[in-house]
């Protein structure tokens, strides 16, 4: 079924149906194929198809095991996407004559090491947008320009919580024991759900936070929020549309080390930089937890579950940004890159949210 979106928030109007045609995703590399080595590395374009449709297909037509097909990440079904993957050498010339209707190989090379989940920078996007007019365009542009300054809150998008968008309540019984799941792919995922669930509701309360901070005095923030009068002066004066609390858990950009903010000016200005970023807690084990009143609104989103848990971005920085708006079509094109484990949907959604939003620097 395909994925269909008709926003509209203060005349920003436009549509999107995702199908092949308006959705495309293109995979980068973690790092460049040396072009020697045991394992053959496939560049894949594909429509309509799952990545794990597509490893079935191809493991079927070999006579193999699933297991033996190496990939970097689940691409969506509704799109037409191109990524990598990998299998041993010997199935090279067998490869040769694979054909399929909606699958095509567009090149090969060899590596030294099977390629495995998490095996990418990020992905570059190709949408689409429809029944766009001449003044829902230029909010776009706006919109644009707003997503390339400040980045965006990474959300998890739709898809990670099922066809019916409830994976997460199943996850919750069985992270807490009171459901069984017998296959450990589907548990995980389930259990994934439930801690994605608890992500976007504190990154939603953070989000609605900084539009307290944007649009109301200090003196009239303090009884909204809780907060020291001069804890929220702090977050008043800076400069990021999100607004960065003592105790909350900073990364390096887009990779590194964490590390606890204590309000220093040099992380705020690191932070505008894109240099280093807030992260979000997935509840569970060995999980750093943030601090102070960073943790007070954090631990309302916390869960004691048997499972481990991590860090994630809680707001990443979109690259690449290029959109054209085609009059007579009623069109406007987009191309952008998201690092790995965003959502493209989760872009779309904020360039209608960006519209009603001022960002004061």
């Amino acid at each position: 079924m395909d994925r269909f979106y008709s926003l509209s928030h203060s005349s920003i109007d436009f549509h999107f149906k995702q199908t092949p045609r308006d959705f495309v995703v293109e995979e980068v590399p973690l790092y460049e194929f040396c072009g020697e080595g045991e394992h053959l590395v496939l560049f894949v374009r594909k429509k309509g198809i799952s990545t794990l449709e597509l490893v079935s297909m191809i493991a079927k037509y070999l006579g193999i095991k699933n297991k033996e097909i190496g990939y970097a990440g689940l691409k969506d079904k509704h799109a037409m996407t191109k990524q990598y993957i990998s299998l041993h050498r010997k199935y090279e010339e067998k490869m040769d004559t694979f054909e399929h209707e909606d699958v095509k190989i567009l090149s090969k090379t060899y590596h030294n090491n099977k390629i495995r989940i998490g095996h990418l920078n990020g992905n570059k996007f190709y949408i689409k947008l429809k029944k766009v007019n001449p003044t829902s365009a230029q909010k776009i542009d706006e919109a644009l320009k707003n997503l390339s300054s400040f980045g965006m809150p990474n959300y998890f998008g739709y898809q990670r919580f099922g066809t019916d968008g409830n994976n997460h309540i199943d996850g919750e019984l069985i992270a807490k024991g009171e459901k069984k799941e017998r296959n450990p792919k589907v548990k995980q995922l389930l259990i994934s759900a439930y801690q994605s669930h608890l992500f976007n509701l504190w990154l939603s309360r953070r989000v609605e936070i900084n539009s307290l901070i944007q649009n109301f005095e200090v003196k009239e923030l303090e009884p909204l929020l809780n907060m020291p009068k001069d804890e929220l002066t702090k977050m008043k004066e800076q400069k990021h549309p999100f607004k960065l609390i003592s105790g909350d858990i900073m990364e390096h950009y887009p990779y590194g080390r964490l590390f606890e903010f204590v309000g220093e000016e040099h992380d705020l200005e690191r932070f505008n930089a894109k240099d280093i970023t807030v992260t979000g807690l997935l509840c569970g084990k060995k999980a750093k937890l943030s601090t102070g009143l960073a943790r007070e609104i954090e631990k309302e989103f916390d869960d004691e579950i048997n499972e481990d848990g991590t860090r994630r971005y809680a707001w990443v920085f979109p690259k690449d940004i290029d959109g054209r708006y085609k009059n007579e079509e009623a069109q406007y094109e987009l191309n952008f890159y998201l690092p790995k484990g965003c959502y493209a949907t989760v872009f779309i959604e904020e360039i209608a949210k960006r519209e009603i939003r001022e960002y004061r620097v």
